[in-house]
């Protein structure tokens, strides 16, 4: 037994060294081995190590080429057109007189797209060890010795924004670019640069470290600022120092300035952030990308895929052979309901104030005009912003940055036919009762201390739904969403779409009757009644709700994306009732056609319009002094007519301008 285990153990210590003897073969033949030593070469390469790549070379290779030249050569060209993903796949290995020589297909993705090919490398041993004969064709077959891989971006256009007549919003135009060329500078250079500075609003510091850049020689042309063509006395003003040029060059200009930039927002470098979200999209450090309204939210449509194209360019600047090429994408075009003239109309109108516009088609949705007041200008984003003009935009008192029509706001008065509709349609209210004189002050009883609901307007007519909102009386709609009830109330709102997002081309803030989805208290519930309390309304869903009223209790969907024929798409379903809807319509006909209305000034002789007027105030406590919005809204109300418009419009500081009444003449004159 004793003798088998010892022959045993040595047949086991036998097998064992003959493994070991077999891998320390291996690997001496593998050092011996062409195939072997050609990949590991690329292996190399594929790792973008250069430097041990070169050790990869037969001597004669290096005495024809330095390392540092090498790595230079090879680092400028996989670099160049982003090779990633190398695979080489021997197919052939044959004897020749000058050594081994090696026939392989080679893969590479890179910037144009997939690069292929087939190759031969000849490799000769060298102290027991194969080393490659390199030259430009190991890159590729076709690059000569004195050849260059070049890499050409086929630029695309970015896809243009038009309004509904075709009128250009946003795209492809011209701008001015002043500069100045340092050898046709004064001798009194730093007058000059002062002089300059002045004029464009570019520092001093700025200037001089542009004309200080090492690419500047005297003949060089120095951008210093762009503006738009239309610049005509500053182009003029700066043309009377010496050496200053004005060239015209390409760039994304929006024609409507300030009038239509919180609709359409602008584009700008991308940023390290954005490019690490929009991995694998096609964008690089170079790319624009949106960054405000529609740029933004149509990104996808509008953006430019630029092309790529990757080729040999012989020693004369020929191109010889193209290596891969990726055609360029034009990006799409977007076509937007509004209509740049309506737009431009109500912008002027409002510039002055702070206040917010929607115009709508009350039977398709189109939005017509979107404004928000006062604005920042796109092209300036465009042109380049120094920090002084960026700071003074964005602590401007006014908040041009601020879009307002994508905010929510505090809707008095305009609210009431809500609170109406939604008392009809749950059959808590009848329109008809009479709820009774209440004077200029009420509260339900003494347990609401010392809160009363006030009211402006005293009248002797009965105290019904109709003369409640032609003499816009808070007290009525503070009973009636008392009758309503809270619960039935925060249903009938939440079928009208608050607390939900509004399906929109843009984000819009969500409508609330309180932070926390509930309303808390009667006094709450009175103070909703009548638009103030915590209610919060955004102004594209107002324009919505309000379009219910001559759609028989359907609230149209808002659109800025024209279509032709366009097929209107119901937002919300019977959300209210018919019977609400109609009821509610003449009512507001009644708001303007009675002289007693408060909108009767908004009146327009052969034209049939309803419309609301709301003050409300901002303000923590019932005693103190706030903030006062002025609203009005109208609509069409004659099915016949031929502009069937549904408009809201809200200016800050209203008591500044004389109240809501202010606006009824920039409403009005889209009716007419």
């Amino acid at each position: 037994m004793k003798n088998k285990k010892v022959i045993v153990g040595i047949i086991i210590a036998i097998i064992l060294i003959a493994i070991i003897a077999v891998v320390i073969f291996f690997i001496l033949n593998n050092k011996g081995n062409p195939e072997v030593a050609l990949k590991d070469y690329f292996t190399k390469i594929s790792e973008k190590n250069y430097e041990e790549a070169y050790n990869y070379l037969s001597n004669s290779s290096k005495d024809k080429i330095a390392k540092d030249t090498f790595v230079d050569k090879n680092k400028s060209i996989y670099s160049g057109i982003d090779m990633a993903d190398l695979t080489t796949d021997i197919t052939n290995v044959e004897k020749s007189n000058d050594g081994e020589k090696i026939t392989y297909t080679q893969k590479m993705n890179s910037s144009a797209g997939e690069i292929s090919f087939t190759n031969t490398a000849t490799l000769v041993k060298e102290d027991k060890e194969y080393k490659l004969n390199w030259s430009n064709s190991i890159i590729y077959p076709d690059l000569g010795e004195n050849d260059k891989v070049r890499v050409k971006t086929l630029s695309a256009e970015r896809g243009n924004i038009y309004d509904r007549n075709n009128t250009l919003l946003a795209g492809k135009g011209n701008i001015s670019s002043i500069g100045l060329v340092p050898g046709k500078m004064s001798e009194n250079k730093d007058e000059d640069i002062q002089k300059l500075s002045t004029i464009l609003g570019v520092s001093v510091d700025s200037i001089n470290n542009k004309l200080g850049m090492s690419y500047v020689k005297d003949d060089t042309f120095v951008p210093i600022k762009n503006v738009t063509t239309t610049e005509t006395d500053l182009k003029n003003q700066a043309l009377t120092i010496p050496g200053v040029k004005i060239t015209t060059e390409s760039s994304r200009v929006y024609p409507l300035g300030r009038e239509a930039s919180q609709v359409l927002g602008y584009v700008q470098a991308i940023s390290a952030e954005e490019l690490e979200a929009n991995t694998g999209k096609g964008y690089n450090s170079n790319s624009v990308i949106g960054k405000a309204g529609i740029e933004k939210a149509y990104e996808d449509t509008l953006r430019a895929k630029d092309g790529k194209e990757i080729y040999i360019e012989n020693e004369n600047g020929d191109k010889v052979k193209t290596i891969a090429k990726k055609d360029m994408e034009n990006g799409k075009d977007v076509k937007l309901t509004i209509d740049a003239n309506t737009q431009k109309q109500v912008y002027d109108s409002l510039e002055g104030n702070k206040g917010v516009y929607v115009a709508m088609d009350s039977k398709t949705g189109e939005i017509l005009a979107l404004v928000s007041t006062p604005s920042y200008d796109s092209n300036d984003f465009v042109l380049g912003m120094s920090n002084d003009e960026w700071n003074s935009l964005n602590q401007d008192a006014n908040k041009p940055l601020l879009n307002r029509f994508t905010q929510t706001w505090s809707p008095g008065s305009t609210f009431k036919p809500v609170t109406g509709s939604i008392g009809i349609t749950t059959g808590k209210v009848d329109p008809n009762e009479d709820f009774g004189r209440s004077g200029l002050s009420w509260q339900k009883d003494s347990s609401w201390g010392n809160y009363m609901v006030t009211t402006l307007t005293p009248y002797n007519e009965s105290a019904n739904m109709q003369n409640a909102l032609i003499r816009s009386d808070n007290i009525y709609f503070a009973k009636a969403a008392l009758k309503i009830g809270a619960k039935s109330f925060m249903e009938g709102l939440d079928k009208l779409g608050f607390n939900e997002d509004i399906k929109f081309e843009l984000s819009l803030n969500k409508s609330t009757y309180d932070t926390d989805g509930k309303i808390d208290d009667e006094v709450q519930l009175a103070d909703s009644g009548y638009g103030q309390g915590q209610i919060q309304v955004n102004p594209v869903h107002m324009t919505s709700i309000y379009s219910a009223f001559v759609n028989n209790g359907n609230m149209i969907k808002p659109t800025l994306i024209y279509e032709e024929n366009k097929q209107p798409e119901i937002l919300k379903e019977n959300a209210i009732s018919e019977e609400a809807a109609n009821t509610i319509k003449e009512d507001l006909v009644q708001v303007v056609e009675n002289p007693n209305g408060t909108a009767h000034n908004a009146k327009i002789d052969g034209v049939r319009i309803g419309a609301k007027t709301g003050t409300a105030e901002l303000k923590a406590s019932k005693d103190e002094e706030g903030e006062v919005l002025g609203w009005f809204n109208a609509f069409t109300a004659d099915e016949n007519a031929e502009k069937q418009l549904v408009v809201v419009s809200m200016i800050e500081d209203a008591n500044s301008v004389g109240g809501s009444h202010y606006l009824f003449p920039k409403v009005t004159q889209l009716f007419k």
